[in-house]
């Protein structure tokens, strides 16, 4: 599914039941870093029973090891496909001209 957002913060919570894997708690945002904002999620989507999340063609992101989230930033889109156990998370970046991230 396809959705319009600037960032996204992926997470996890606890197996839920006699689940063998996790839940994925993927939420939406209107703007970059929202962890530093305290900016409440426009959608926040949880998966039961994920073993992983794939992330595809996306340069720029960030693992926070305090809160143990992964962030991405300046997504002009971002699509989540869940097949069984496997969350795949791809989209479009806009990356600004003066980032580290920037590709020549």
């Amino acid at each position: 599914m396809k959705y319009t957002a600037q960032s996204i913060m992926i997470g996890r919570k606890p197996r839920v039941g006699n689940n063998e894997f996790k839940t994925a708690t993927i939420s939406l945002f209107s703007k970059n870093n929202p962890h530093l904002a305290g900016e409440a999620p426009l959608h926040t989507m949880d998966y039961e029973n994920i073993e992983k999340v794939r992330l595809r063609d996306l340069v720029n992101i960030s693992y926070y090891l305090e809160g143990n989230d992964i962030v991405v930033n300046n997504l002009k889109h971002v699509e989540i496909d869940v097949d069984g156990a496997i969350v795949t998370i791809t989209g479009r970046q806009e990356i600004p001209d003066k980032s580290p991230m920037k590709r020549k």
